[in-house]
């Protein structure tokens, strides 16, 4: 019977079932969203590389979320863009599976770094002066590093989960990109183990620690409360609440997308909180780090003052 069973080469990705008068609108409007998401990441990543005043942890961590953003961004709407406008151009199996494990991949890595970035600002704002010795350069790598690996190792175990799967037909993934619960839809067997699995990921990876982070946050709000000055507790909380921010709207869409109880328009919500790590998470995150701290912004200026200096350097012919 096995052997009359047709394997799926490719997959159509249905994306937005709307008007092609709104996908055309879609378009437009996710385009400016990537092309925000690209710039204001790369102007954080070349501020944080040319500014030596940001050559510190927080900055490091901040850099390498950076660059996860638009490699994440880069995964998933430059295929949902021309699905906007050729719906019915396949992708290929091999194709759909590369972004499930990229999509996994750095999801996984955004969150371990989430995790990093709460532990410099518990070890900066509780042991302040054990900050330099504790932070040091080889920790930051070795968490750095840690968190590409064990995201690059744990979306490898999805998808080598995903690839014992027969794919027999429909070819149809109703999302805009393949991610994995909607490519599970299509297997033509039983995808138990592949649930558990993504279930218990779940919980060691979001469930546990954002655990960590609230945990950490806790004891960072009770050293800012014990600040006498008011200046300092303002300066110490402005150091903290752009991450908090960042890590609401991750940790948040994602437990609501893989752990909440599904209803009825379980689907068009689906899309909807994917939109938050396609192009609002990454194009929120520079905005967010960039208008709410003052280093950044500075080092913004002092970049742009820079520029228009140095041509007035240039010593005129006097002929």
């Amino acid at each position: 019977m096995e052997s009359n069973q047709t394997t799926v080469t490719d997959f159509i990705l249905l994306g937005f079932l709307v008007s092609p008068e709104v996908k055309r609108f879609l378009f437009g409007l996710f385009f400016l969203l990537y092309t925000c998401t690209l710039l204001g990441n790369g102007v954080i990543l070349g501020l944080i590389c040319l500014d030596s005043r940001l050559h510190t942890p927080m900055y490091f961590f901040l850099s390498q979320l950076a660059l996860v953003d638009i490699s994440y961004a880069s995964n998933t709407v430059p295929q949902m863009l021309a699905n906007l406008l050729d719906p019915a151009k396949p992708i290929s199996f091999a194709g759909c599976i590369t972004q499930t494990h990229l999509f996994l991949m750095f999801a996984l890595i955004e969150c371990l770094l989430l995790v990093m970035m709460s532990y410099d600002r518990y070890v900066a704002i509780c042991h302040p002066l054990r900050y330099t010795l504790l932070m040091n350069r080889g920790l930051c790598t070795a968490l750095a590093i840690t968190s590409w690996a064990g995201g690059s190792l744990l979306a490898l175990v999805h998808v080598i989960l995903l690839l014992r799967l027969p794919f027999c037909g429909p070819r149809e993934i109703n999302h805009f990109f393949c991610e994995i619960l909607s490519v599970l839809k299509l297997a033509c067997a039983d995808t138990w183990l592949n649930q558990v699995v993504i279930f218990v990921a779940c919980v060691f990876i979001l469930v546990v620690p954002l655990c960590f982070v609230l945990t950490s946050y806790t004891h960072i709000l009770g050293a800012i409360l014990g600040i006498s000055s008011r200046e300092g507790r303002k300066k110490a909380f402005s150091t903290c609440s752009s991450h908090i921010c960042v890590v609401g709207l991750f940790f948040g869409s994602a437990i609501i997308t893989y752990m909440v109880p599904k209803s009825r328009n379980s689907e068009k919500e689906r899309k909807i909180l994917f939109l938050f790590y396609s192009f609002f998470n990454p194009t929120l995150n520079p905005l967010i780090y960039s208008l709410r701290n003052a280093e950044v912004k500075g080092a913004l200026r002092r970049l742009l003052r820079k520029e228009r200096v140095v041509p007035s350097c240039i010593p005129r012919n006097k002929n």
